[in-house]
């Protein structure tokens, strides 16, 4: 069941939010592969006209989510584990390069933020807290994307880290909370270093590990 649109007034266009809720909905898993997605029905789930409906789902379509045939109209295509592993080597190249530029050019005021959150992440997983330890991880990525100076490259490590939204909350949550953290503390010590190199190696190996960690959980 998909989550009803929210009706009080937002600025967001209505086409946009009908798009995030699929779109989250898709990657999430409660919309599954070869699903139907009928206009009339998603529209009464969702609490809003068919108009949004459709402009979504001709955008889901443009990435690569969904796919529209003569029989059966929208069908839902998703994220195959051979997209996963395709995402996470481009990820691991392109934030490889984001942790390179951040040993570069990360301000003093962002390092301090950023030995904030992994001594945060490190109390909770010490805890066993890996809800806190989970949401860290997110805002310590988001972090170092904005530290690396390139719009042009954060706005693409967005995209791919929201892609694989589902497939880190369960490596982290389920066994990774501990060495995800202990990873994000040697990346740490690379930036207040101002070491690329090291920065990037770091990170790759990072990457590395969580798509192993991924693929073990998928066995």
């Amino acid at each position: 069941m998909i989550k009803r649109i929210e009706e009080e007034y937002v600025a967001t266009p209505m086409r946009t939010r009908v798009f995030h809720q699929l779109e989250k909905a898709i990657l999430d898993g409660d919309l599954t592969p070869g699903e139907s997605l009928n206009e009339v029905k998603l529209s009464t789930e969702l609490g809003v006209s068919r108009t949004p409906i459709r402009e979504a789902l001709m955008q889901l379509e443009l990435e690569g989510l969904v796919k529209t045939t003569h029989n059966k109209g929208a069908v839902v295509v998703g994220i195959s584990e051979k997209d996963v592993d395709d995402i996470y080597a481009i990820r691991s190249r392109i934030e490889g390069l984001a942790a390179r530029w951040a040993a570069e050019h990360v301000t003093e005021k962002e390092l301090e933020d950023l030995r904030e959150i992994v001594e945060l992440q490190e109390f909770y997983a010490a805890k066993g807290d890996k809800l806190r330890v989970w949401n860290l991880d997110n805002r310590f990525h988001e972090l170092l994307y904005e530290s690396c100076q390139s719009n042009l490259l954060r706005r693409m490590l967005s995209m791919y880290h929201h892609y694989l939204h589902k497939a880190r909350e369960t490596t982290v949550r389920h066994g990774r909370a501990l060495a995800s953290t202990q990873e994000h503390r040697a990346i740490l010590t690379a930036l207040e270093n101002h070491d690329p190199d090291e920065a990037e190696r770091r990170m790759c190996v990072h990457v590395a590990n969580a798509r192993d960690s991924f693929f073990q959980l998928m066995e």
